[in-house]
């Protein structure tokens, strides 16, 4: 078994192999003149790991070709994190179910898949292969532990995210709540913790994926104005798009981390030990 990764993968490709004790294969990853993508794969093995998020359209491609250059081997296909996921449903009339497509895309050439936190996992059963979802809850919950923070209150952004924050309160035997909103009136919303009190509390909100951050940097405010000790945020995928990681900090979030399945300068804790023990299954 040998790992290959795209571009936007590198990292934690090569942490998954250091993990499983085998080889990263070098890639050459370059353009033609018209902008085409190209990859050209080093020394292939009989089963191969192809390991490649999909933040953005290149990096679907490059997974795609990459795929493709492993022809004739026993591909195990991970997607750590996979665009298009939250477009799984045709809301109106014209749409495409993109989850389905790009799911139906990447599964041509591979045997099985393994996604991780994935935004739904009714998604993976889309895949033309088997599709098996890890999740990081715990991981986020350890980081946690490393953060010394006195009895922290681990709160879900909405009830959505409740599951998901139950699990990494869970690791600490933590206080866990989400966020209720209430309408004060046509353009005004309060947000707090629905069942517990925040005041004097170092609270941490969690979540599968931080886009915008809207929701977070407000309602990280409400619960500085209701009298937090300090406010963190931690989450899988740190897509944090259209400045949303600054957006966080001036908020006043202390501490915003998340994750190697997109990689990051604030990455703190790694999805490779949970996808190299799904492969040793």
């Amino acid at each position: 078994m040998k790992l290959i990764g795209t571009e936007a993968s590198q990292i934690l490709a090569s942490r998954i192999a250091d993990e499983l004790g085998t080889a990263v294969v070098d890639v050459k990853f370059s353009r033609f003149p018209d902008g085409e993508l190209y990859v050209c794969a080093g020394g292939l093995d009989d089963e191969m790991v192809i390991v490649g998020s999909i933040v953005d359209s290149d990096s679907l491609v490059q997974l795609l070709l990459l795929i493709d250059a492993c022809e004739g081997s026993h591909n195990i296909l991970v997607v750590p994190y996979m665009g298009y996921a939250r477009q799984d449903k045709r809301f109106k009339a014209g749409e495409p179910i993109s989850a389905r497509a790009v799911a139906l895309a990447i599964s041509r050439g591979a045997d099985a898949c393994i996604t991780v936190n994935i935004h739904d996992r009714k998604v993976n059963s889309y895949f033309g292969i088997s599709a098996t979802d890890v999740s990081l809850a715990a991981d986020i919950g350890a980081h946690i532990k490393t953060m010394d923070l006195d009895d922290p209150l681990i709160v879900a952004p909405d009830d959505g995210a409740a599951a998901f924050a139950e699990t990494v309160a869970a690791v600490g035997n933590w206080d866990c709540d989400h966020l209720d909103k209430t309408r004060i009136s046509g353009d005004e919303v309060s947000m707090a913790p629905k069942n517990l009190c925040a005041a004097n509390r170092s609270v941490v909100i969690v979540d599968d994926i931080i886009s915008t951050g809207g929701t977070i940097a407000t309602a990280a405010g409400m619960l500085a104005s209701q009298g937090a000790r300090d406010v963190h945020a931690a989450c899988v995928h740190g897509v944090f798009t259209n400045g949303a990681y600054a957006r966080l900090k001036a908020a006043g979030i202390k501490e915003v981390v998340c994750s190697d399945t997109i990689e990051r300068g604030c990455s703190q804790y790694s999805a490779a030990l949970r996808i190299a023990g799904a492969l040793g299954r």
